[in-house]
């Protein structure tokens, strides 16, 4: 299925006026140290080309990104061939206070851990209980430990309305995928392993599934977020099926991405789209691994869910900044 190229453009553009804000001096995106990917002056000219595009117009935004742009495919020492999963902005129950079914809690940050940082496990025996950290209480624990998983969701409250909550930092543990746990004691076949099969194995088996969850110490916490969402880590509202959250070290965020994807698993279709960095996550590490963002509520969720592909990208460089680049670990030309 060919891409609509045109819907990518305002979401570069969402990236453009954020980076534009800094000196064209300054780098695009100084923790992405493996690839000078240029100066904020070097994508100036091709921000302002894009804003002059007719909304809409898949051929005048195809021909924009094939003349402006040269194609880098990415690599980790040779091997072009990644993983791409799926995440979303997931939906829950909540109140604001502890009340019948509401008794899981979403944290804020705290802003000192004391001598060592409790484990997800510590924190569920009550390690940060009374400190007035709570932010909200959900009505499942197995949405609560996919919230963090995806890092934003949005929370219908008990009484009426909404609101949105983000990621607000980690407790300093390393993460551990219980997917892997699960394929290591034979519990699932790798085959089978997707987002969604990891929940309603937790949905069908609750007590191993809670102690499963207590042995990835990583912990997420959370901070109410205002106006559009969810946010990715470069600060801005995340656009479904055109954000992609990317490895900083290697990516910069801001860069158009065009990901080619197939689905080792599900019976889904095949990812042929422009995309745009603009996100990070925990689980996301290497050069050639992506998180495609798939929107909000049940339907996204579904789709990110059975999302395990194996795929290739190439990120799309202003020929000013093409001209330069020294091939490296991480990048080469097509």
């Amino acid at each position: 299925m060919q891409d609509h190229i045109a819907a990518a453009v305002p979401v570069f553009l969402k990236s453009c006026a954020r980076f534009l804000t800094r000196a064209d001096a300054a780098p695009l995106d100084a923790v992405a140290g493996s690839v000078d990917f240029g100066r904020v002056g070097d994508w100036r000219p091709s921000c302002e080309a894009a804003k002059a595009l007719p909304p809409g117009d898949d051929a005048a935004a195809r021909e924009f990104f094939q003349k402006g742009f040269i194609p880098f495919a990415v690599a980790d020492y040779g091997k072009a061939e990644g993983l791409f999963t799926g995440y979303y902005e997931v939906e829950l129950n909540g109140s604001r206070q502890r009340h019948g079914r509401y008794r899981t809690p979403l944290y804020r940050k705290p802003s000192d851990f004391g001598p060592e940082p409790p484990t997800r496990a510590e924190i569920e025996d009550g390690a940060l209980a009374g400190r007035g950290l709570e932010l909200l209480w959900v009505d499942d624990p197995i949405d609560a430990f996919f919230l963090q998983i995806q890092g934003s969701g949005r929370i219908r409250l008990r009484g009426g309305g909404t609101i949105r909550v983000g990621y607000d930092g980690q407790n300093g543990r390393p993460y551990v995928p219980v997917g892997r746990l699960l394929i290591e004691r034979g519990d699932m076949p790798r085959n089978k392993l997707t987002m969604a099969a990891i929940r309603s194995w937790m949905k069908q088996n609750p007590e191993a599934g809670a102690a499963l969850r207590r042995e990835d110490p990583s912990y997420v916490f959370f901070r109410e977020i205002k106006g559009d969402g969810p946010i990715g880590a470069e600060g801005l509202a995340l656009s479904a099926q055109r954000s992609i959250a990317v490895d900083r070290a290697f990516v910069a965020l801001g860069v158009p991405v065009w990901l080619e994807a197939d689905e080792r698993f599900a019976a889904a279709d095949s990812v042929r789209r422009l995309l745009v960095a603009q996100d990070t996550g925990g689980a996301i590490k290497g050069p050639v691994r992506g998180d495609v963002f798939w929107g909000t509520g049940e339907a996204a969720g579904s789709r990110a869910g059975v999302m395990n592909a194996s795929g290739r990208y190439y990120l799309l460089l202003p020929r000013a900044v093409a001209r330069r680049l020294v091939p490296g670990r991480s990048a080469s030309p097509d």
